[in-house]
C-alpha cells in the first residue's frame, strides 16, 4: 500500500475481475438473490437464503406507500420542473430523514433501550416499556414505530414477523416490539406495530447496526421514486402545484400473485 492509497474493504476491482466482499460478482450473478447482496455488501457476509428472502421482503414492504409521503411529493414536485430523473429521485431521497424512514432506525435504538432496561432492573419486557415509554413521555418523545395515520393494522407488519420467523430470525428486538404493542394496549392506547417498527426490530436482530437502516428504507424507495417521475413527466403538466393528498388512483385493479 502506497502513501497515497486508502483501504476499502467492500469491493475489489482487478482487471478482468470484480469481486465484492470477495466473492466474484459473476458467480454472484443468478446465484445470489438481491437480498442476499444486499446483506453481503452491508454486513460483509453472505447470508442464508432465507435471509435473503428476509431481506427481500423487507425491500418489497416499502418500495411505494402511494402519492403522499414527502419523498414521493418532493421527487414529483422536481419532475414538474423539468429536471432530470436523477435529480428528481434525488431530491425524493433527500427527503428522506429523521421524521420519514427514521422511525426505523429510532426504533431500532428504542426497542434496544427497553430490552436492556428489563435486563438490567429484571424486569418483563412488557414492565420495562411501559416504565420507558412513560420516561419518554415525560420528555417529550415518542415511541417510534407505532402506530399509522392510515393503517389500524398495518397489513405489511404480520407477513414481515411470519417471514422472520421462518428464517430463524425472530429475537430480542422482534420480542420487545410485541411487548411494546401489549404495553400499549394495557395502558389503553392501541398502537400496533407499523412497518416501519418492524423493520427496525428485524434489522436489529440481523444484527444491522442502527446508522445503516435508513439506507435499506432508501435502497426500497428507489424502484417506487422512479415510477412516480416518470409518471409526473409523462402524465402531469409542467410546473403544476403538487397538492398532498389529491391524487387519485386509476391502476390496475386489485389482483393475486395466483
Amino acid at each position: 500500500m502506497s502513501d497515497q492509497s486508502w483501504p476499502t474493504a467492500i469491493t475489489e476491482i482487478q482487471p478482468n475481475s470484480v469481486r465484492v466482499r470477495g466473492y466474484d460478482i459473476a458467480d454472484l450473478m443468478g446465484n445470489a438473490s438481491f437480498g442476499q447482496a444486499v446483506y453481503l455488501i452491508l454486513r460483509g457476509e453472505m447470508p442464508t437464503e432465507a435471509v435473503g428472502r428476509l431481506m427481500e421482503s423487507i425491500v418489497v414492504s416499502s418500495i411505494d406507500h402511494g402519492a403522499t409521503p414527502p419523498s414521493v411529493l418532493s421527487a414529483r414536485t422536481v419532475a414538474s420542473t423539468g429536471a432530470t430523473l436523477s435529480a428528481s429521485v434525488a431530491a425524493g431521497i433527500m427527503s428522506i430523514n429523521d421524521h420519514h424512514g427514521g422511525a426505523i432506525t429510532n426504533c431500532a435504538k428504542q426497542l434496544d433501550a427497553i430490552a436492556s432496561h428489563g435486563e438490567v432492573q429484571g424486569m418483563s419486557l412488557e414492565e420495562a416499556a411501559i416504565h420507558m415509554i412513560g420516561e419518554w413521555k415525560a420528555q417529550g418523545k415518542r415511541m417510534s414505530g407505532f402506530g399509522h395515520r392510515i393503517h389500524s393494522a398495518d397489513p405489511r407488519t404480520a407477513r414481515l414477523f411470519e417471514l422472520t420467523r421462518e428464517a430463524g430470525a425472530f429475537g430480542r428486538h422482534c420480542e420487545t416490539a410485541m411487548a411494546v404493542e401489549a404495553a400499549f394496549a394495557s395502558m389503553g392506547k392501541a398502537l400496533p406495530i407499523n412497518v416501519d417498527g418492524a423493520i427496525g426490530a428485524v434489522l436489529a436482530d440481523l444484527g444491522f447496526e442502527p446508522e445503516v437502516m435508513n439506507g435499506l428504507f432508501m435502497i426500497a424507495r428507489v424502484p417506487g421514486l422512479i415510477a412516480h417521475v416518470r409518471e409526473e413527466q409523462t402524465r402531469m403538466k409542467p410546473m403544476r402545484k403538487v397538492m398532498p393528498g389529491a391524487g387519485v388512483y386509476d391502476g390496475p385493479a386489485a389482483r393475486t400473485m395466483a
